[in-house]
């Protein structure tokens, strides 16, 4: 018996309205939006390729991180037309991909610790100290479970 292989890709899709509040969109427009660009991108036999194992696993609205389940053979493919990814429902953004690893739970220990280091910063420029209780806290430990209970 032979199992499919994956990729996880660990983006964080940021941004670039100026002043304006972030666009609410989902897991289904992200992934209608990664089909365009594959299609835009590398045509008919770019989707054709990556379109079975394509998937949106998980994205937080509030961190704007998304994991994206991808085949091994096209994970380069799929990592491409995510990088030339310009606009998702008529809003730009700009993708910073984090992470691939060969598990979810790489992806997950990834997004956890990515989620840490932007927290940390957040303080930073806030000027909080260290032992200080805030809302990044209880943002943290939510953040870590909806990310953990995650299955392949």
């Amino acid at each position: 018996m032979v199992r499919f292989k994956n990729r996880w890709i660990l983006v964080e899709l940021l941004p670039t309205t100026e002043g304006k509040q972030t666009p609410p969109i989902n897991g289904k427009q992200i992934w209608n939006a990664l089909k365009q660009s594959l299609i835009t991108n590398f045509g008919d036999t770019g989707w054709g390729a990556v379109g079975l194992s394509l998937t949106v696993k998980y994205y937080s609205p509030t961190t704007n991180m998304a994991i994206i389940r991808v085949g091994r053979e096209h994970h380069r493919t799929a990592w491409a037309a995510l990088t030339l990814l310009s606009s998702i429902e008529g809003f730009t953004f700009v993708p910073n991909v984090i992470h691939v690893s060969g598990t979810i739970k790489h992806a997950q220990m990834a997004a956890v610790e990515h989620n840490r280091i932007v927290v940390a910063r957040y303080r930073a420029l806030a000027q909080t100290p260290a032992g200080y209780r805030d809302s990044y806290d209880a943002y943290l430990d939510k953040s870590t479970a909806e990310i953990e209970s995650l299955q392949d």
